[in-house]
């Protein structure tokens, strides 16, 4: 098992970022998007860090009692080794501080991998964004976390 740390986003690791995003998503965020985050008081991001070596990052915006994550990506040479459980945690653990009550997301039909994951820590599926993703019309599926 690797030895990650979990951290704060701060504009320091906006190439990371950025990279790691380019890599993981079909529609990946542009930088000027993630430096927008970066600026977004509704937005809580962490990192995963191995030997100084930026491997994934997860986010969410707060707003009012809930968490609403935006992404979570894992560099592909780092994935199946429990980094996104490690962010999903970590954005959990933010969302409890914050007193939030839910959490949400959307992830791709496709995406079982991601499914799994969100399941896991007891999101369950409780709707459908039809033709969400622009890309290529694939649905979304609705996935949501009660009693944090």
């Amino acid at each position: 098992m690797i030895n990650v740390e979990i951290i704060e986003f701060t504009d320091k690791y906006i190439d990371d970022v950025t990279e790691i995003s380019k890599l993981s998503f079909k529609i990946p965020w542009s930088r000027e998007s993630i430096e927008k985050e970066l600026k977004n008081p509704f937005s809580k991001y962490v990192l995963a860090k191995v030997d100084n070596e930026i491997i994934g990052f997860g986010g969410m915006w707060f707003i009012v009692d809930e968490g609403h994550i935006t992404n979570i990506a894992v560099h592909s040479k780092f994935r199946g080794l429990g980094i996104g459980s490690a962010l999903l945690s970590s954005l959990i653990n933010i969302c409890k501080e914050c007193n939030g009550v839910a959490m949400t997301l959307e992830v791709r039909f496709s995406n079982i991998a991601a499914q799994a994951l969100y399941s896991k820590f007891g999101f369950k599926n409780e709707g459908v964004r039809k033709k969400y993703y622009s890309d290529n019309g694939e649905d979304a599926i609705i996935m949501w976390k009660h009693g944090i």
